[in-house]
């Protein structure tokens, strides 16, 4: 003998099912609409932190005096594993040195001027790299909708076989939620190179942090390192011994000597203060998509060579390009704002696809208006929470809790949203 639920249960289960995927739309969104501001992100910190000195370039000889006041501070503290020294580019033209205990511009004679203070730019980037959830778990996360937008995309197309035909039909004033359908369905098609080429590199770099760490414990007793030395290059052998620090100096000198076209983005210091420690400059490479090119040096600054990224394997120049094709860290000013508009619209074509999918169910006959209610909120309630905690920082500071204020308005949004719409549907049934 079998017992069936009864229909309140069946109601009660079709409502659980339809908020995890409306939890699953909300997340997708909140990615579109994050990625979108991210773009700017090299102009979000400049704005945080307008006072932090700024110049075209830094002298080698003003890099090396502040990596020494820099690690002079850290005696006494743990040894940090790398010195990062970011040089002035066009859209960040600004020298900061990061440690594993600090983060400080530089002015251009390499004194320290300031700690950096780009937490709200930090929020951001972690809100849309991670949605905020720290590690590996926050990367899986977004990977896997990256995976999502891909299966969306393809299933849309061939849903729809006359989609490429109808590209430019708009019935706007059509009722039914028709007219929302096409603006979904005309943005999806316009958008659709693009936002192939968005989630597919968003879900290897969000899948990466996973994947390697499956990869290493099968095939390579568990070692990391070792997964990315076939495209990144190898690590070298440390050597924990106390010795002076790198002519970081030497290794600019000689890269503006020998790769004067190749404009130098980063320099990192690997093991700094060690026997081991070793000097890699990051060259980007005019009109090419990859992010760079790796350039070693060792201690003294003599070049030992590179990791092969502009032109290696043909897989090597695909993973170096993967970040670049994401963020649209390439072609300047021009490029971003083609990205912002087509990640515009991506973001609408998120909210327009749960706006779609509820109106199927309520056609069913499923009147949930509390799930449209907590739609509406997510849809408003992310931007102003948003636009929220910037004004936060631009007012009170950067020390503001910005994850925290973000999360709570747009929770708040959701639950004033899915509230009033239930109230609402009982006035007009009442």
């Amino acid at each position: 003998m079998t017992i069936a639920p009864g229909a309140s249960t069946v109601r009660s289960a079709l409502s659980a099912h339809a908020a995890m995927g409306l939890l699953a739309g909300a997340l997708l969104y909140l990615v579109c609409l994050s990625g979108t501001v991210l773009v700017f992100y090299q102009e979000w910190q400049r704005i945080e932190q307008r006072d932090a000195p700024e110049m075209a370039r830094i002298d080698p000889q003003a890099v090396q005096r502040g990596v020494a006041a820099v690690l002079a501070k850290e005696q006494g503290k743990p040894a940090s594993a790398h010195l990062y020294v970011h040089m002035p580019v066009p859209e960040l033209p600004r020298a900061t040195i990061t440690t594993d205990h600090q983060a400080v511009h530089l002015d251009a004679q390499g004194r320290i001027a300031a700690p950096e203070l780009n937490h709200w730019s930090e929020f951001l980037y972690a809100l849309h790299y991670t949605l905020n959830v720290p590690g590996v778990v926050g990367m899986t996360i977004v990977g896997a909708l990256g995976m999502l937008m891909v299966a969306l995309s393809v299933t849309g197309l061939i849903a729809h076989p006359r989609i490429f035909r109808d590209a430019f039909r708009l019935r706007a004033r059509h009722g039914g939620g028709v007219g929302m359908a096409d603006w979904h369905n005309r943005l999806s098609v316009w958008t659709l190179p693009f936002g192939l080429a968005i989630a597919i590199t968003g879900a290897v770099i969000g899948l990466a942090g996973v994947g390697t760490a499956v990869l290493a414990r099968v095939a390579y007793g568990g070692d990391i390192a070792a997964v990315y030395a076939p495209i990144f290059g190898k690590e070298a052998k440390p050597n924990a011994a106390r010795a002076p620090v790198a002519d970081v100096a030497a290794a600019l000198v000689q890269m503006e000597r020998v790769y004067p076209d190749i404009a130098v983005t980063y320099v990192t210091l690997h093991d700094p203060g060690t026997a081991g420690q070793h000097v890699q400059i990051v060259g980007r490479h005019a009109r090419r998509l990859i992010f760079g090119e790796y350039y070693d040096f060792d201690a003294a600054g003599l070049f030992t060579g590179t990791a092969r990224l502009a032109d290696g394997a043909i897989g090597q120049q695909a993973a170096a390009s993967n970040y670049n094709l994401h963020f649209g860290n390439y072609g300047g000013l021009p490029v971003k704002i083609c990205y912002v508009m087509f990640g515009l619209a991506l973001t609408i074509v998120s909210a327009t696809g749960v706006y779609i999918w509820l109106g199927k169910r309520r056609r069913r006959g499923l009147r949930e208006p509390w799930l449209r209610g907590a739609w509406h909120g997510v849809v408003w309630g992310a931007p102003v929470a948003l636009i929220g905690t910037l004004g936060v920082r631009l007012v009170a500071g950067d020390a503001a809790p910005f994850t925290a204020i973000f999360w709570t308005g747009l929770l708040l949004a959701v639950i004033g949203g899915a509230v009033l719409a239930g109230r609402r549907e009982r006035a007009l049934t009442a």
